[in-house]
């Protein structure tokens, strides 16, 4: 803005007195044209006029003859030569207004001339005092450009302080958090754009600490499912080869046993193999038009052999078809980790309730458990990776706490809406709804 300034009043200002001289010796003339000079204020008027605006100024009448004019012409150069003569052109001639530009003795101004009916008026402006104004207005703008210069250093080393002080503090916090200590302390320090970006990498440090967390869990719990498994291996393997190899009916019940193990660790290494795919977006989705009762009913009868062992009781309310489109692979793995995790969990009945019923356009499938249910504040993080309710739930299906992880991965890649519904000591009820593509009305209980 300095600079600006300096670069208009160097090159412009010039131009601009002129212009404003030129437009204020018009003005004056018009005053005294509209006065036409007929009272006896006429002399007073010219003094005034040419006082107040530091103009000299000649009124001659229609028959050559000066008719007033300022009577102080002390210094005033419309009395010189080269004036007078361009006066006398002027009277001389049929022009109505003429501006000449005068360079008298190294003194610059110019002579406005102007006709009417009754009167010629001439106005000399001198354009010299623009010089010592433009000198006044250098000295004064050094003094400012200084002041300026002072005063912007001044509050450029404030703002400095005032900024990047927090800046700093908040680079420290961000290496702490990447040194994974979450306990760093966010001030608000007044300034909008740097207490939001305090605010996002508290954000930031909250939810890693909950992945942190949520890791070692993690790492306890698939340890713990790892070990139980491999443990029972070992020992029945070691059992077969040294007795049970002996007792046909002794080694195929511990046969048995080592399969369900193995059976066990397949699901879990499964399970976290399927949340890597689908987070680094490597496990595209296939849709096909498929019956959904018939898949459901498959996989229950999967889940025969926990209800005649445990006694578990699976009820099914179905109708008699419900056609969709989805990735049946997909879909079927989202139904065994929520009729998974609902035998978890239930109650000390035993009992888990499958509900497909169609509302609208739509099919809403529910999973039910009669267990303890979840506590409100707690909703928002079971859908999370590594997430468990209960570390001590009932092991009868493994669980590596990343099943309703993948469920809404995979739901949300398919964009159907879920959700669970549960009251303390009550049970939870999972659901999610997909797009019917055949509508049918009968309906049948298992």
């Amino acid at each position: 803005m300095l600079l600006l300034v300096w670069v208009i009043e160097i090159c412009f200002f010039s131009i601009f007195y002129s212009k404003y001289q030129k437009a204020n010796a018009h003005k004056v003339a018009k005053t005294i044209i509209e006065s036409k000079l007929e009272n006896d204020n006429e002399s007073a008027l010219i003094e005034n006029l040419a006082y107040e605006n530091n103009l000299c100024i000649f009124v001659y009448s229609a028959y050559g003859e000066v008719k007033e004019y300022n009577s102080k012409m002390i210094g005033c150069n419309i009395q010189s030569p080269q004036s007078m003569k361009h006066i006398y052109s002027f009277l001389a001639n049929d022009s109505k207004q003429k501006t000449y530009h005068l360079n008298i003795k190294n003194n610059r101004g110019f002579l406005y001339a102007i006709k009417n009916n009754t009167t010629d008026i001439f106005i000399y402006a001198p354009l010299e005092e623009n010089m010592v104004v433009s000198k006044l207005l250098h000295s004064q703008l050094i003094y400012i450009t200084l002041l300026c210069i002072l005063v912007s250093c001044a509050v450029a080393s404030f703002l400095s302080r005032k900024i990047t002080e927090p800046i700093s503090l908040l680079t420290k916090k961000a290496h702490n958090i990447g040194k994974e200590i979450y306990d760093n302390d966010f001030e608000e320090t007044g300034i909008a754009e740097i207490d939001e970006l305090g605010q996002t990498l508290d954000t930031v440090q909250i939810e890693l600490g909950k992945v942190q967390k949520y890791q070692r869990d993690l790492l306890a719990n698939v340890t713990h499912d790892l070990k139980t498994p491999l443990t029972m291996i070992k020992a029945y393997a070691e059992k077969i080869k040294d007795i049970s190899y002996q007792d046909p009916v002794k080694l195929e019940n511990d046969v048995g046993i080592i399969v369900e193990e193995v059976d066990r660790l397949t699901i879990l290494v499964n399970d976290i193999l399927e949340m890597s795919a689908m987070q680094h977006s490597e496990d595209n989705l296939f849709y096909e038009v498929y019956d959904l009762v018939d898949e459901i009913n498959n996989i229950i009868k999967k889940y025969d052999i926990i209800k005649e062992k445990e006694n578990y009781q699976i009820d099914t309310f179905l109708p008699k078809e419900a056609i969709i489109k989805a990735d049946k692979k997909k879909i079927n793995q989202v139904i065994y980790n929520l009729v998974n995790n609902a035998i978890n969990y239930t109650g000390d009945d035993k009992k888990v309730t499958i509900k497909l019923e169609e509302i609208g356009k739509k099919y809403i499938i529910k999973v039910i458990d009669t267990g303890k249910g979840i506590k409100p504040k707690e909703l928002k993080n079971i859908w999370t990776k590594y997430y468990k309710n209960d570390k001590h739930h009932k092991r009868n299906v493994v669980s590596s706490g990343l099943g309703l992880s993948i469920v809404k991965e995979i739901l949300e890649k398919h964009q159907f809406e879920y959700g669970v519904n549960s009251k303390v000591n009550q049970g939870s009820e999972f659901y999610f709804k997909v797009n019917s593509i055949k509508r049918k009305e009968s309906t049948k209980k298992k």
